[in-house]
């Protein structure tokens, strides 16, 4: 891991925003500026937490230009792939903030709900919010194809793992630092299935969700592979199932 310069102060924020970046360059900079301005905008004093990982196409060293021109910008860097799931993992456990956020890179939510989440967290009571594409309220556009597969998986989660949530995968979550601290360590998935796994498990201890309807419009270079990803997705249903098979289950109404 390397922190690179302008990447630490040693205070506490009222929130930590992460922002996974993998071959991320042409997206970067404005990720971290639009979140800046959400931030400043709502008075909320937070840092910025770039989760780098091993990118091959400068994203590395666009990053470490940004973060050192602000100290408040942070970059937590990996020389190899690590999958999206153990970078937002080491990148939470650096973080500083009461509440600890992240977004996708191509700001697919529509930012101005960031500080709804935030304050969810901060001032409901409630242990985890995420932005949801699939409640009625919700303004999504998106391929139908992927709104299918979208729906399927969902369905999938909720019948077999016993989650109330109606959208796992959305790429915009807070959470109460010490609350997802206690997840991580017991978070198997390296990628993609991350945001699931952690929802179930924290919905199994109890944990107040807050499920909140977002605008999101697709991205047109999203990276996500239907097939291949609902395949490796699927599998992961069931290998957490099997996991949590005889634990005693415990899960929360997500509201």
């Amino acid at each position: 891991m390397l922190r690179q310069k302008g990447a630490r102060v040693e205070s506490k924020y009222a929130v930590s925003v992460v922002i996974p970046a993998y071959n991320e360059k042409s997206r970067i900079k404005r990720a971290v500026l639009v979140t800046q301005s959400i931030l400043a905008n709502a008075k909320l004093v937070g840092e910025i937490v770039i989760a780098e990982d091993g990118s091959n196409d400068g994203t590395q060293e666009t990053a470490l230009e940004i973060a050192g021109a602000d100290s408040h910008i942070h970059l937590i860097s990996s020389s190899e792939r690590l999958g999206r799931g153990r970078a937002l993992n080491r990148a939470i456990k650096a973080c500083l903030g009461d509440v600890v956020c992240y977004i996708d890179a191509d700001l697919a939510t529509d930012m101005t709900y960031l500080p709804k989440i935030i304050n969810a967290v901060a001032n409901e009571g409630y242990d985890i919010a995420i932005g949801s594409r699939l409640m009625a309220e919700s303004r999504a556009k998106r391929n139908s194809g992927r709104l299918l597969a979208s729906l399927v998986y969902n369905r999938m989660v909720q019948i077999v793992l016993g989650s109330m949530v109606h959208d796992h995968q959305c790429g915009f979550k807070a959470f109460r630092r010490d609350k997802i601290a206690c997840l991580l360590d017991e978070v198997k998935d390296n990628h993609w299935f991350w945001d699931t796994e952690v929802l179930v498990r924290g919905q199994r201890l109890g944990y107040r969700i807050k499920e909140i309807p977002v605008e999101w419009n697709e991205s047109e270079s999203t990276k996500v592979n239907v097939v291949k990803d609902a395949n490796d997705m699927g599998r992961q249903i069931f290998r957490l199932w099997w996991d949590l098979k005889g634990t005693g289950a415990k899960s929360t109404e997500a509201k």
